[in-house]
């Protein structure tokens, strides 16, 4: 399954959505924050200093730049795992493939604030039914993405001390 660039005319937060839909994620959340999108997506993509802070079970992530929008990335554990992600990030896009995981977020202008959404799933075809099942736990972890997300904005946004 190629989950490159979709080239339909939806926003990043709709292509997202319709993402999860043919994956069936157990995880998809949007949510609206009441920051400007320069911030959130500031935190959004920056993968190395910010994932593992978004994502608890991460205790690092690491990138290698490729070619335009690509970069190699290595997403490590807490319990010692490892996997290898292709990673295409763009303005408002974001989106990670592993050879069994696929990441994202995605971020467009909405009113005063941001709409912010976050997926993540499996891609092995069998895991569609183990994942419907598990979406309600997934939209409540996601919207604790999209908080956490929402947090380290702020936290960027603090006048540093002198």
């Amino acid at each position: 399954m190629n989950l490159d660039w979709p080239t339909a005319e939806l926003d990043p937060v709709r292509r997202l959505r319709v993402m999860a839909a043919g994956l069936h994620a157990v995880m998809y959340a949007d949510a609206h924050v009441d920051l400007p999108m320069s911030d959130v997506w500031a935190v959004a993509s920056d993968l190395e200093g910010e994932l593992p802070h978004l994502v608890p079970t991460l205790r690092a992530f690491r990138c290698d730049p490729l070619t335009g929008d690509r970069q190699l990335g290595w997403a490590y554990g807490l319990l010692g795992h490892n996997a290898c992600f292709d990673v295409r990030l763009r303005p408002g896009w974001c989106l990670m493939q592993s050879r069994y995981v696929v990441g994202g977020m995605a971020a467009v202008p909405e009113g005063s604030g941001t709409r912010f959404a976050v997926l993540g799933g499996l891609r092995q075809p069998w895991a569609g039914p183990f994942q419907r099942a598990l979406r309600p736990l997934g939209r409540a972890r996601g919207l604790l993405m999209v908080e956490r997300a929402a947090r380290r904005a702020e936290i960027r946004r603090e006048p540093k001390p002198a």
